[in-house]
């Protein structure tokens, strides 16, 4: 029976478990999940620093001409004493001496000898000082379980002298095709024959989104083979197929599946186009079960599937996040289910694809994203406000919203 798309979300979020984790290098962890909480084991800055290359001051001497007694470098460990009427020069990034409140920029100091200089009248106490922790402390939290590592995560991590984390493994993705009127693209295909456009689609989004994906290859119309195709990808934490194989009265695929264990977690979601969606397990595995037809079966992976790969990743953002836009056309609709509408959102408003047959292969591949209508939106006009999902880009928040435009 089919099921509600809030039901089969929380399905896929609740049953769905994380995989297991390794030991990389930072080097290596661009676009992992961290498995791990990190704490800093250094103050950021590690000391009081100059943040200009100017001259380290006691400000009681604003107004007045006071002696250069040495130079401090990045790096030096010298700290000389500054006594009234007294300065050091100083480079960005050196130590400032304790008996230093302020740092004067060179250009707003007047050289009055080689050795003397005239401050200006006005010097705000701790100007161009960077303290010690005040970027980082020692101890605070850097980096949570389930955080996505980007860039600005690996440079925090560097700043920590930190050379590994655990990290989530990729999900090991299977993706095998069935039926012997579906050739692959490299095969030589007959007039009753169709080119399967679902596997490679399948196979190139789940390696975009940051899977370890393998293709299981293509089976028979029998369930030996179909059976055969299945055990050999079981090492998979998920395997994703599109479609049934049927010969009469009998649909190989769902037998296959039944005589292997296969536990139905929900059979058919109350949404077009993709009803009939299948998801459930063999023993530690996950079965994803897409629709034959290219576009909903895209369509489907898009809502559903991403999902599955976020929770499978060990990344805590697992809700659909959105951006609110404006639709620049009418749309109608047939209500009572919940309707999947790929468009185009140009950074100002969204425009529906004008093709959207659930069989059709070319509409993704001019859209970038895609808006769910409420099962009671009947008509959307021009202006009225969506609420779009994007196709190009993850776009994921801890929160979970109410992504359904109505």
């Amino acid at each position: 029976m089919a099921i509600s798309v809030k039901e089969a979300i929380n399905l896929i979020q609740e049953r769905t478990k994380v995989v297991n984790y390794e030991l990389i290098p930072i080097e290596n962890s661009l676009g992992r999940i961290c498995a791990q909480e990190l704490f800093a084991t250094h103050f950021l800055p590690r000391f009081n620093n100059s943040a200009m290359d100017g001259y380290a001051v006691n400000t009681k001497d604003a107004g007045k001409e006071v002696k250069v007694i040495d130079t401090i470098f990045a790096g030096s460990k010298i700290e000389p004493e500054i006594d009234e009427g007294s300065c050091v020069k100083i480079m960005t990034g050196a130590r400032v001496p304790d008996s230093a409140n302020a740092i004067v920029p060179i250009e707003n100091v007047e050289i009055t000898s080689d050795k003397k200089i005239k401050l200006p009248n006005d010097i705000k106490p701790n100007a161009h000082i960077r303290f010690i922790g005040e970027d980082i402390k020692n101890g605070e939290l850097i980096l949570e379980t389930g955080e996505e590592i980007n860039f600005a995560k690996i440079t925090l991590l560097a700043s920590q002298g930190i050379t590994h984390i655990q990290a989530y493994k990729k999900p090991k993705i299977a993706i095998f095709a069935s039926g012997e009127e579906l050739k692959l693209h490299h095969e030589d295909v007959e007039d009753y024959q169709i080119y399967n456009s679902n596997t490679p689609t399948l196979l190139s989004r789940a390696e975009e989104l940051g899977c370890d994906v393998s293709f299981a290859g293509s089976a028979n119309d029998s369930i030996e083979s179909i059976k055969e195709h299945i055990l050999n990808a079981l090492d998979a934490d998920l395997i994703v197929t599109s479609g049934g194989i049927s010969v009469g009265d009998a649909d190989f695929t769902k037998e296959a599946f039944d005589e292997l264990g296969f536990e139905t977690i929900f059979n058919g979601i109350i949404i077009k186009p993709g009803k009939p969606t299948v998801f459930g397990k063999i023993k530690d595995t996950f079965i994803l079960n897409l629709p034959g037809n290219p576009l909903a079966s895209s369509l489907i992976f898009e809502i559903f599937g991403k999902i599955l790969l976020q929770v499978l990743s060990g990344n805590k953002q697992i809700h659909h996040n959105y951006i609110e836009t404006i639709i620049s056309e009418d749309l109608s609709n047939k209500k009572g289910r919940i309707t999947i509408i790929p468009g185009f959102f140009d950074g100002s408003s969204f425009t529906p694809s004008i093709k959207r047959s659930p069989g059709m292969v070319s509409v993704l591949s001019k859209c970038n994203s895609l808006i769910a209508l409420d099962d009671s939106v009947e008509t959307l006009n021009k202006d009225d406000k969506v609420k779009i999902l994007p196709i190009d880009w993850k776009f994921f928040t801890k929160e979970e919203k109410d992504f359904l435009t109505s």
